[in-house]
């Protein structure tokens, strides 16, 4: 059978049988799909032997590029030894040795390790725990029950980080299952609903916060962010200060900070955790994505001693934590994970980001002048290009458009695989690109955008019949 050959059957197959993730089947089912069949630093390729620059990262999952020789060979290696044992009431090796690495990398307070499947699960895993610790903590108190988030947000797809979510989109649907949450504004400069600017704000966008814990903190159990920038929002930075601010608040209050750090953490934002840049410490910390490096699921809920405490008792008295996963701590992915965190090392990972970030900007700024380019955000490798119909009033495009998709779509034709949320378009590489791929990868959007822009243009001047 010729590659072709394999290829067309593969597309067929998939359009009968495999159900997508956020994903309109209707559409997919309307064009061959792109099949990826293997993968080379920030290169992926299709059946056919095309070449794609990866600029999502394979959805922000891969560090260090595609088939990292350290990370395939501590996988073979392990595979000598057993593939997956159960971490209920048995341990292995890997899953020790990475939680005793992941704490002493982890934000100052962190001590222990609780393993789950994805980022979902992990942030299912700091509700429940939140939930369980101000019900038997030395002071119990019961009534704290409810999360604050912020709008926009999004933390996972399961019933419970569906309720920690803040985009209406995906929560309607699910509304009857969903547990009721305090919602706050978040911060977002480009469209301050209070259309102030920062430094001169003097972070206004926190006073519904303060107002909230002010009156309700008896029955808030935690608050749920993530630092530094809302990924799934649009790559949305919060201001300098904010995170700092928060997390006093929930200090003063006695509010328990649960930082999502799946999207943010192994160095997106330049720093191995974005807690990192305002130095601030979360009671609950849960990782993902990142963390084997983009090879295999595996996810981790980091907390303090004093919440693991709250969970010790005898048997008879219930205290025990009832929650977990049939692969938590597979020996695969935690052996992936320590090979990906010995790559932050010896090859100075974070080091040589702090002289591509810069570099990464530089490139962006070919865009400042297109006239769809609304907003650049860029927080280390996490970048969101808002594209808007009029720049100076900042009028979004119709959804029925599809400007983005149209754009995605054109990239790809050129060598560039990008996935836009709405009108933004996400830029998320892998660690690993190099300052002439990050220039390519602007280049390629840059020119796909011009094409799209100038078709659209084309397409209004057409005589309606």
């Amino acid at each position: 059978m010729t590659l072709k050959t394999r290829r067309t059957a593969l597309q067929k197959d998939d359009c009968e049988y495999v159900w997508h993730p956020f994903t309109q089947m209707q559409e997919w089912e309307c064009q061959p799909p792109l099949i990826i069949r293997r993968g080379k630093g920030s290169y992926v390729y299709d059946m056919d032997g095309n070449a794609y620059l990866d600029a999502t990262a394979s959805i922000w999952v891969n560090v260090h590029g595609h088939r990292h020789p350290r990370i395939d060979q501590a996988i073979r290696h392990q595979l000598t030894q057993i593939a997956h044992t159960t971490l209920l009431g048995l341990s292995n090796p890997p899953a020790i040795q990475l939680a005793k690495a992941l704490i002493r990398l982890a934000p100052k307070g962190l001590r222990k390790v609780f393993y789950s499947d994805n980022g979902s699960t992990a942030v299912e895993v700091a509700a429940k725990m939140a939930i369980q610790y101000w019900q038997q903590c030395p002071t119990p108190q019961p009534r704290k029950t409810r999360f604050i988030h912020l709008g926009m947000s999004y933390h996972g797809d399961t019933v419970g980080s569906v309720s920690l979510s803040g985009i209406e989109l995906f929560r309607r649907p699910f509304s009857s299952l969903l547990f009721p949450t305090h919602d706050i504004e978040p911060p977002y400069c480009y469209r301050c609903p209070l259309q102030l600017q920062f430094p001169q704000c003097r972070l206004a966008c926190l006073e519904p916060l303060k107002k909230l814990l002010h009156a309700h903190h008896q029955e808030i159990a935690g608050l749920i962010l993530e630092p530094m920038v809302q990924a799934v929002a649009g790559i949305i930075p919060s201001p300098p200060g904010y995170l700092k601010h928060v997390r006093e608040l929930c200090t003063r209050y006695k509010v328990l900070f649960i930082a999502d750090e799946v999207a943010t953490g192994f160095g997106r934002t330049g720093r191995m955790f974005a807690c990192e840049h305002e130095e601030i410490s979360p009671d609950i910390m849960a990782i993902a994505k990142g963390l084997t490096g983009g090879y295999l699921p595996l996810a981790a809920t980091l907390t303090t001693t004093a919440i693991y405490e709250a969970f010790l008792g005898e048997g008879h008295e219930d205290k025990t934590f009832f929650h977990g996963h049939s692969y938590a701590g597979n020996p695969l992915g935690c052996a992936a994970a320590l090979a990906n965190l010995a790559i932050f090392k010896s090859e100075r990972t974070l080091a040589k980001l702090q002289r591509r970030i810069p570099k990464f900007r530089t490139a962006l700024e070919l865009l400042t002048n297109d006239p769809w380019v609304g907003d650049i955000r860029q927080c280390g490798y996490m970048v969101g290009i808002e594209l808007v119909q009029h720049k100076s009033q900042k009028i979004p495009f119709p959804a029925s458009e599809r400007i983005g998709q149209k754009i995605a779509m054109t990239a790809r034709a050129l060598g560039l695989l990008i996935r836009p949320i709405g009108t933004i378009m996400i830029l998320m590489p892998p660690l690993s690109a190099s300052v002439k791929e990050l220039d390519q990868m602007v280049s390629i959007l840059k020119l796909a955008i011009s094409v799209v822009r100038a078709s659209s243009a084309s397409s209004s001047m057409e005589p309606r019949t």
